[in-house]
């Protein structure tokens, strides 16, 4: 399990600290920071995302999507987080006005179960009062 004191990286957050740290808010930028020897939560299901975007060309990387994670992941306190049955079951319980995109669902289960704060610019994921969100 893991702890508390994490946070949870969106996949766009994720990719954004990578390329174009600019387009993190100053409260984004100043929580990766804090976090990064506590932990980065990135969910198993940003990695099928990110390849997904690549692979449709809405993503374009500077280096192959293999080299990109091997880079991506080794950043400093970067912890990738499996969907384990739990997560899988309670991204399925959202209410309806919740997104419908399931890659949203899982990252959104993955930050709860873990009882971390998720780091996100998606309007609909800050809207939710249940999850906690640093954006």
């Amino acid at each position: 399990m893991v702890g508390g004191a994490m946070i949870v990286l969106d996949t766009h957050i994720w990719i954004w600290w990578v390329h174009d740290e600019e387009r993190l808010t100053a409260e984004q930028l100043q929580a990766i920071h804090d976090h990064e020897s506590e932990g980065l939560g990135i969910s198993a299901i940003s990695c099928w995302e990110i390849a997904k975007l690549v692979e449709k060309k809405r993503l374009v990387l500077p280096v192959e999507v293999e080299q990109w994670f091997d880079l991506a992941l080794s950043y400093p306190g970067i912890q990738l987080i499996p969907i384990t049955p739990e997560v899988a079951i309670r991204s399925t319980r959202f209410p309806a006005e919740f997104s419908q995109d399931p890659a949203d669902q899982l990252i959104a289960a993955t930050a709860m179960a873990h009882n971390c704060p998720l780091v996100t610019s998606d309007g609909k994921l800050r809207s939710y009062s249940l999850l906690s969100t640093i954006h």
